[in-house]
């Protein structure tokens, strides 16, 4: 590990030592260094703002977050991020985390594509949601130190991550692109499928079998 990220590095309990080998083991190369990466944000972002979270929970939220788009996690009808969510439950209960940690981390990865919501709830469910944001989107790019940032990318690489992540999501929920209604990974499927257009919200109202009284 570089000495310039060593204050954020990643934790080595026996807890995260297992999630790293589930992500390394069960992963891509990708997600691999995605997910690291998420993590080393997210905690240095927790560390600017001070706020109190437990960095081995986040850790392994972290190497989970994305594990739902591999072949032994995903469902045939839930949403990826319920599926990541899922299984870090189950990888979580195994070991005796209590329930209030066990529904954090799942909190987390299951709302980790959704804007607007998690800053108002747990730490770790917010710096994870912030951390993947500045890895995918790069937000919060210019404020995050320059410095750290390179550090962190030179031991975490992003080798042809813009187009590869996509390919990653994609092949997560291609045989079932109706759990992405109303997510942003809506998108991904119009991006991919031929002739695919995400359900229209007001043409669902307007299509509800409920009778409107005439007034």
């Amino acid at each position: 590990m570089s000495l310039t990220i060593s204050a954020t590095a990643i934790p080595d309990s026996k807890l995260a030592k297992e999630a790293t080998a589930i992500l390394r083991e069960q992963g891509t190369d990708l997600l691999f260094n995605h997910s690291n990466r998420v993590y080393l944000f997210a905690a240095e972002l927790g560390r600017q703002k001070k706020l109190r979270f437990d960095p081995e929970l986040l850790y392994v939220s972290a190497a989970f977050h994305d594990l739902g788009l591999v072949k032994r996690y995903i469902s045939e009808t839930e949403r990826f991020e319920v599926d990541g969510a899922n299984a870090v439950r189950q990888f979580l209960t195994a070991h005796n985390v209590a329930e209030e940690e066990v529904m954090t981390a799942w909190t987390a990865i299951a709302l980790h594509t959704t804007p607007g919501v998690t800053q108002y709830m747990k730490p770790e469910v917010a710096l994870l949601f912030s951390g993947v944001g500045l890895d995918v989107l790069g937000e919060g790019f210019e404020s995050f130190p320059a410095e750290l940032r390179e550090a962190i990318v030179a031991e975490y690489p992003r080798e042809n991550f813009k187009e590869g992540i996509v390919k990653a999501f994609f092949g997560g929920f291609e045989n079932k692109p109706g759990t992405t209604w109303g997510t942003v990974k809506a998108d991904v499927c119009e991006r991919f499928i031929p002739g695919y257009k995400s359900p229209n919200f007001c043409d669902l109202i307007a299509n509800s079998p409920f009778p409107d009284s005439v007034c």
